[in-house]
């Protein structure tokens, strides 16, 4: 009996736009700065860019894909290759500088992402449509902190007691929660040597657990 043939595979939307993140994040570039280094407009490959106004599907053209194996020095096989692998291993998640976090209209009321000024970047998956990173520009935080280390944050995650949360304030806080009630949040610093920090509910924003950490 002669056997049907398999359908051929369909690549898909997401998993062309994911393999770009991820070849940029293999680079260690967003998804502007793997656009620029191709010669490319910044905007090329940003998320906004991905659904037209009508809301259609927008695909990278074989031209701008070509570019970006360019400059990146990767062959066209890789790039199938991540097509293949990208959507098990992969997420692409907003990522905002630290120090910006506490400034400007970067978050809604809930603490998930909104507004200008984010950058795109493919990552480890975390399993959480609300993830969003923050990337740490100084030392104030060292050791467990360092400048250019970035933190995976969900706003959207159940927090515990002794887990590492960035709590909205007027400056923005990173520490290990030790205590919670309706009228005050008491955390534990990062950097040893610092006494523990109360927090007025009344002048918290958001509270959001830290899932993960590129160093």
């Amino acid at each position: 009996m002669a056997r049907t043939p398999k359908a051929p595979r369909i690549l898909t939307h997401a998993q062309i736009w994911s393999a770009l993140d991820r070849l940029a994040g293999r680079a260690g570039l967003s998804a502007s700065g793997l656009a620029k280094k191709s010669g490319l407009d910044p905007t090329t490959f940003n998320k906004s860019k991905r659904i037209t106004a009508d809301g259609r599907e927008r695909w990278p053209s074989t031209e701008s894909v070509a570019k970006a194996l360019a400059a990146t020095s990767s062959s066209i096989d890789s790039f199938v290759q991540l097509i293949g692998d990208t959507a098990r291993t992969v997420q692409t998640v907003p990522r905002l500088g630290f120090a910006q976090a506490g400034t400007g209209s970067h978050f809604d009321d809930d603490g998930f992402p909104a507004g200008k000024g984010w950058d795109e970047m493919a990552l480890p998956s975390v399993n959480d449509e609300h993830a969003f990173a923050l990337e740490i520009s100084d030392d104030q935080m060292r050791p467990v902190y360092r400048d250019g280390d970035v933190i995976v944050v969900s706003p959207a995650t159940a927090i515990r007691r002794g887990d590492r949360v960035v709590v909205r304030t007027v400056d923005g806080v990173v520490g290990e929660l030790k205590r919670r009630t309706a009228k005050a949040l008491e955390l534990q610093p990062l950097t040893p040597g610092q006494a523990d920090r109360t927090l007025a509910a009344a002048d918290v924003a958001w509270i959001a657990r830290i899932m993960w950490t590129s160093q």
